[in-house]
């Protein structure tokens, strides 16, 4: 198997790791006395609806609405999915997250809540608190998107502008509640996943309006005088750990990142070549995370340090991009083309880095590839790699390569996937 084979085929092995239709029949409670009511939301919300009808006792009571991205959807009998906006929320969000809510409200204590949250569920989830609208949703969303903050600091956002996000489904659900959870955020701390629509939020008001701060954030000032105002009532806030309404909630996180990482590097090892997982939480500025991977790069190719090639260096995580030019391209496009500047045809070095969702930022693929003698191509073809870097243009980079990644939607997702093969 050559090294372009090698990458690609330990990319499906990472996604067969967090495919919901293998893994979330495990996970399954029992049916309750009552009706079993299934919603959820995210990149994977169809594929969990799909392996929960497959799975669940023919003479059970089940029904069900979920929200997955335009595209992500999947046929289902009982359970009802609906394609909304993502990553910006749009009106079929919002009213299929009416439908949800009202749903849960009318539940018993005899009936169950089955939730299935994935990456991808914050926008999707959409429902507005009173006083704001959907555009004003829409934009502020799209801001804190381009501005480099965390995925912690936006969803921080989001439950907060939200009547369903941070805890506040959970509020209105009389019912028990079993939560099936993919985590595509570092850490895997079900309260940043989908913005945890039935976990606990420990961050509040005031932190939301420091984040706006932080980042300048320009919001309407009626929607900050809604936010000013909830920041000084306690009763206006996203429910908290010690609430009593989590007694009978269960979050379980049945995939993450280092799963799939770990799968890779089992698949490595199979075929003769040392595997190191550099972790799955990785973050920071997306260039500047790919110089270091170029650095080790580099020690491992010309002097066998730490680890003799061939090897393949592995890594997860969410870095960012702060979007100064005018390109297209997600964040690992522009991890590669940096990666490949910093490397400078170094050779026996190849890479790939793809987001298991399928979608690199908002474009058609998932990530890209990259060989030796990338930068001697594009150089043939008259692109000026740095001059795209500048100008966040490493889609344009790739395509013209014909090095871009289009894998169509996954339908499952926990982040970055990252692999670096010194060969």
């Amino acid at each position: 198997m050559n090294p372009r084979e090698l990458l690609l085929n330990s990319f499906q092995v990472a996604l067969d790791a967090a495919d919901p239709l293998k893994i979330v029949p495990a996970h399954l409670p029992s049916p309750p006395k009552g009706k079993t009511l299934v919603v959820g939301a995210g990149k994977a919300a169809a594929a969990m609806a799909q392996a929960v009808e497959a799975h669940w006792p023919a003479e059970a009571n089940l029904e069900g609405i979920v929200i997955t991205r335009y595209g992500h959807g999947l046929p289902t009998r009982k359970i009802e999915v609906i394609e909304a906006g993502h990553p910006l929320p749009d009106q079929h969000g919002e009213l299929a997250t009416r439908a949800i809510l009202a749903r849960v409200q009318a539940l018993t204590a005899n009936d169950l809540l089955l939730g299935l949250f994935s990456g991808g569920g914050s926008s999707l989830l959409s429902l507005p608190i009173a006083g704001i609208s959907m555009e004003e949703l829409k934009d502020i969303t799209q801001q804190l998107l381009l501005c480099g903050a965390s995925i912690q600091e936006i969803n921080m956002v989001r439950k907060h502008l939200s009547a369903v996000l941070g805890g506040r489904l959970a509020a209105a659900c009389r019912a028990p509640i079993h939560c099936l959870i993919i985590s595509d955020v570092t850490g895997d701390d079900p309260t940043h996943i989908a913005s945890g629509p039935c976990v606990p939020d420990p961050s509040t008001y005031v932190d939301t309006l420091a984040v706006i701060k932080q980042y300048a954030i320009n919001v309407p000032p009626h929607v900050m005088n809604i936010l000013q105002e909830r920041s000084q009532h306690a009763g206006d806030e996203t429910p908290k750990p010690d609430d009593p309404i989590f007694r009978n909630v269960q979050n379980r996180v049945i995939a993450t990142a280092h799963q799939s990482l770990k799968a890779a590097e089992h698949f490595f090892r199979t075929h003769n070549i040392s595997s190191l997982t550099l972790g799955d939480t990785v973050t920071g500025e997306t260039r500047e995370v790919a110089k270091v991977y170029a650095a080790l790069a580099r020690e491992i190719r010309h002097y066998g340090n730490p680890f003799k090639p061939p090897v393949a260096l592995i890594s997860g995580g969410e870095t960012t991009v702060t979007v100064k030019g005018r390109g297209r391209g997600g964040r690992n496009a522009e991890f590669l083309l940096s990666l490949a500047i910093a490397l400078n045809r170094l050779e026996q070095v190849y890479a790939l880095a793809c987001d298991t969702d399928g979608i690199d930022g908002t474009e058609n693929n998932a990530g890209a590839i990259l060989t030796p003698d990338s930068l001697s191509r594009a150089r043939q073809l008259g692109l000026d790699p740095v001059a795209l870097l500048n100008d966040n243009d490493a889609y344009t980079f790739f395509e013209q390569l014909d090095d871009l990644i289009i894998t169509g939607p996954t339908r499952t997702n926990v982040n970055d996937y990252r692999i670096i093969l010194v060969w």
